[in-house]
């Protein structure tokens, strides 16, 4: 049996351990042994988008450490998954970045690229618009970005399409980042606040009960604005809970 370690990003961990919980039960549902490695850590991703490259060099090591030795590396989050796989090269060895990189997979890209799922059983009721990080869609290539002239495909909606009852609403903009990009909603906090409140604007339009992503930090960035709007994680839906579950 092919065995899973589980890679629980920082927002996860500390705000919404409900998604790490989702993670591991579709996992385990799907057949594999999924193991959690106690002394994982951040990725370092806020530091090395800070410029302590060092820092966020002991960070990668210990990563690697952490996690080689693993079939796969599955984690709920694009963002964090987009800093193993495009930019630890500048932070490890050739040969670690490889044999990391390559087994490296955000939750909804393993589903659809490595188990290639073609149902579900799973079930969700109420409407959803999904907003789509720029991490994931743009590094991890979970769905055809606007700007790029080639054929249209999205990973992530193929997905929830798969789950019984799911009504999903068209969000405008849908690809426009939230404004969160981490650092940057600190540094540029006014800026960060507009884009967030034009992504809840489009939301609202779309008339959907639930707005859903793949990075809990653009979520609870678009939550903190608004605390009224729902919010769930794209692999509640896909495991079949969802935030009254717990």
């Amino acid at each position: 049996m092919q065995k899973i370690a589980l890679f629980v990003p920082c927002f996860v961990d500390a705000i919404y351990p409900r998604v790490a919980v989702a993670t591991l039960k579709i996992l385990k549902d799907l057949g594999f042994d999924v193991i959690y490695p106690q002394d994982q850590t951040c990725c370092g991703q806020p530091l090395y988008n800070s410029g302590f490259k060092k820092e966020a060099q002991e960070l990668a090591k210990k990563f690697y450490d952490d996690f080689n030795g693993y079939d796969y590396i599955v984690a709920p989050s694009g963002s964090c998954i987009s800093m193993v796989k495009h930019h630890y090269k500048e932070l490890l060895p050739p040969k670690k970045f490889e044999d990391i990189r390559s087994k490296a997979f955000e939750i909804c890209e393993f589903l659809h690229d490595i188990v290639q799922v073609k149902s579900l059983s799973s079930n969700f009721k109420g409407s959803i618009a999904l907003h789509q990080s720029c991490h994931g869609l743009r590094e991890l290539e979970l769905a055809s970005a606007n700007e790029l002239n080639i054929p249209y495909f999205n990973k992530v909606l193929h997905l929830l399409n798969l789950v019984e009852g799911v009504e999903i609403k068209d969000l405008k903009n849908a690809q426009e980042c939230c404004g969160f990009g981490g650092t940057f909603s600190l540094n540029e906090s006014d800026l960060s606040i507009a884009m967030g409140k034009d992504k809840l604007a489009n939301f609202r339009a779309s008339k959907a009960d639930y707005l859903v992503g793949y990075d809990n930090s653009c979520l609870m960035h678009l939550a903190s604005i608004d605390p009224t709007v729902k919010i769930l994680h794209v692999v509640e839906i896909l495991a079949g809970v969802s935030d009254e579950t717990f």
